[in-house]
């Protein structure tokens, strides 16, 4: 600093974080915000979604018993318009990490916003597109695109719900597809054969029930009447199954438009918008015709096509030849209505520090 003045900085706790994480990966979730919070140094107020509670109790519990000191690590539980609301309003809550709904999002920044100002951090919704090339073996190709939309139920916000395939091998991709769907497992998830258990809770199975081919944004209703005005077609699936239990078969719909809600909203079921495509660039416009931007996927075997694709679209992490590929090294997060800040790597611990800058002469200080 001009010779005269020594300047650092330092990165100090943030304070107290708010931790508030969903039901659909309840432990994972936990570990990959609270472990870089308690790095860092803050101490923590853990909310868990209001249908997955235990665990989050159980690991309290358990770091009360490895010597974690008292009201390092909380858990709080209820519900979001009660105790989530209580956290993000709250003057003594210095920062909330959030993962959830893209709506949900919006109403933890409007509460921090009104509080204290505090920073929050989101991760949220998404509609990930799997872009799949002529050159790519369709064998894998299908095992991923199957695997993308039916893991976890398709309760997953990176979900590979919207698969785009180039026309050359479109056709044969279609028919291996479908095989593969038709032999997926859905019942009892403790029957080792199943490859598909129910989803969560009915609010989660209701709104997917009549699954035919069409989608409203509030309430999914799908009926094949709605789905021929639309256009789209009803490739297999789309029945629940049994008369016990939330359970889905897995869906493909084709003919899919990109305005079509099916297109654009997030389903959190395993539901597929099948569509197809002729040219690299049109790929790439058709992966960004979407409001959010987590996750992507590629499937080539040209190392120019994949490198000039996973620059293009706008995505926190994109997967070559892969998916689901996660590393505690490699950041995870999302743009647009995604949200923003990442989970996991550097950047997980950065974001629980305060950054300091410190100056002071070296020239004529008080104590030299």
């Amino acid at each position: 600093m001009s010779g005269k003045f020594h300047g650092y900085t330092l990165r100090q706790p943030i304070g107290v974080v708010g931790i508030i994480i969903p039901w659909n990966f309840p432990s994972p979730t936990l570990f990959i915000k609270l472990g870089p919070a308690l790095a860092a140094g803050c101490t923590v107020v853990v909310k868990p979604a209001e249908q997955t509670p235990l665990s989050s109790l159980y690991y309290a519990h358990l770091a009360k018993l490895a010597g974690i000191p008292d009201g390092v690590l909380n858990v709080v539980t209820g519900f979001g318009e009660t105790a989530g609301a209580a956290i993000t309003s709250h003057m003594d809550i210095d920062k909330v990490s959030f993962t959830g709904s893209t709506e949900v999002g919006r109403k933890v920044m409007q509460a921090a916003a009104a509080s204290n100002l505090k920073p929050v951090s989101l991760e949220l919704g998404g509609k990930s597109p799997l872009l799949i090339f002529d050159d790519a073996d369709v064998n894998a190709a299908t095992d991923l695109a199957l695997n993308g939309i039916v893991y976890n139920k398709g309760e997953i916000c990176v979900a590979s719900s919207r698969v785009y395939v180039q026309e050359g091998i479109y056709d044969e991709f279609v028919k291996k597809l479908v095989e593969k769907t038709k032999s997926w497992v859905v019942g009892d998830p403790f029957d080792p054969k199943v490859c598909q258990g129910p989803q969560i809770t009915p609010s989660r199975f209701q709104p997917l029930r009549l699954i035919r081919s069409s989608l409203r944004k509030s309430c999914i209703t799908l009926n094949k009447e709605q789905g021929k005005r639309a256009g789209a077609t009803l490739l297999t699936g789309g029945k629940a199954l049994g008369n016990k239990g939330f359970y889905i078969e897995p869906t493909i719909f084709v003919d899919v438009k990109e305005d079509m809600p099916i297109a654009q909203d997030e389903i959190f079921g395993p539901v597929m918008a099948l569509m197809t495509f002729k040219t690299i660039d049109e790929a790439i416009t058709r992966a960004n015709n979407t409001r959010y931007g987590l996750a992507a996927g590629i499937v080539t075997k040209d190392l120019n096509v994949a490198n000039t694709v996973s620059r293009s679209i706008r995505a926190g992490i994109i997967w070559i030849n892969c998916y689901f590929a996660f590393d505690a090294d490699c950041p995870y997060g999302g743009c647009k209505m995604s949200g923003f800040e990442r989970d996991l790597g550097l950047e997980a611990l950065y974001k629980y520090f305060q950054v300091k800058s410190i100056v002071t002469p070296i020239y004529n200080s008080p104590w030299l």
